[in-house]
């Protein structure tokens, strides 16, 4: 019976975990549209985003193993150059790139885009570590392809170029960092703690950002109004730092594999809130897309879940440790 108990304890804790980090993943796609439509520029808002996150994760480094865990005894330059290409490409090309997509599509189709990864991840995991593709899996990738394909709206209007159309391939990029980030992590398997992996990209990717944006003469808004404030901040510590304790908190009660299942809930949560918050919507076209793409996601974590057991996996979100591994199942 205490068996049991702990057990659904834990599984409650897990699904309170992970519902409310991917809200707060969902609200940064709309907190970041409304600052966006208030004239803060993607690399300035996104710079200071994460300065202030890694600023906020810090202690948290600390309290998870130390000051020697900032820059481990086994740490070389080798392991120095991977983790600033993971930060280049997790925060400053993931974010980046989808907060620069945002100012052209709604935060609704960029949540979309980006939680393709999956997807992306199968197909360079097949080519570049020979991974097994299994007929579920390259039935997801199809499903998932043609889904895409709905949510961007592939026709006439999207060859014929525009704002649209760049905004919607900044968006897939951005997705492709994120699957390249993934990757190049499960090659390396890096010896950083969660929390001091997140401060390092965090770090990396924001100076990146923030030398980038000033270069080009990107400036924070001279007067900005404190509720333009007050949505920076939810963006900077809740819906990022916040977002990234609580799936790690996910990740220890379900695992990796089964948490990243659930990862279509972020974008779900973009769409409800921008619709309450924007009051915008998904074209009927996008809604098939978007479910098109959420059972491609399934098909292809299905079989990843039943290995699971057998093997180590590797799953991340945006701008969270790329080196959290299946350790807990």
């Amino acid at each position: 019976m205490q068996k049991r108990n702990g057990t659904s304890s834990g599984d409650a804790t897990f699904v309170v975990a992970l519902t409310a980090s991917t809200f707060l993943m969902g609200s940064s796609f709309v907190v970041g549209k409304v600052l966006l439509h208030a004239g803060f520029t993607p690399f300035i808002l996104v710079g200071w985003r994460f300065l202030v996150a890694a600023l906020a994760t810090l202690p948290l480094a600390f309290l998870d193993g130390g000051a020697r865990a900032l820059v481990p005894r086994s740490s070389g330059l080798r392991v120095a150059c991977l983790t600033v290409l993971i930060g280049l490409l997790q925060t400053t090309g993931v974010m980046g790139l989808t907060f620069l997509a945002m100012s052209s599509i709604p935060a609704s189709t960029a949540a979309i885009l980006l939680f393709t990864n999956p997807i992306w991840v199968a197909m360079l995991g097949k080519i570049f570590l020979g991974e097994a593709l299994s007929a579920s899996r390259a039935a997801g990738l199809l499903l998932g392809l043609i889904g895409v394909c709905f949510a961007i709206g592939v026709g006439p209007e999207l060859l014929s170029g525009g704002n649209v159309m760049i905004g919607e391939l900044l968006g897939l990029a951005s997705s492709l960092c994120w699957a390249i980030a993934t990757i190049i992590n499960k090659r390396a398997r890096l010896p950083l703690k969660p929390w001091t992996m997140n401060f390092w990209q965090m770090l990396v990717g924001s100076m990146a950002l923030l030398a980038l944006a000033y270069a080009h003469g990107e400036h924070w808004p001279d007067h900005a109004t404190p509720s333009q404030w007050g949505w920076f901040f939810w963006l900077a510590i809740p819906a990022s730092t916040g977002s990234f304790g609580l799936w790690f908190i996910a990740l220890h009660r379900g695992g990796a594999t089964r948490a990243s299942s659930f990862l279509f809930l972020t974008p779900l949560f973009t769409v409800i809130l921008s619709f309450l918050v924007l009051d915008s919507s998904l074209s009927l076209q996008q809604a098939v897309g978007g479910g098109l793409i959420g059972l491609s996601l399934w098909l292809v974590n299905r079989t990843v879940r039943h290995k699971a057991s057998a093997r180590n996996s590797v799953t991340v979100v945006p701008t969270i440790p790329t080196n959290i591994g299946e350790t807990n199942q």
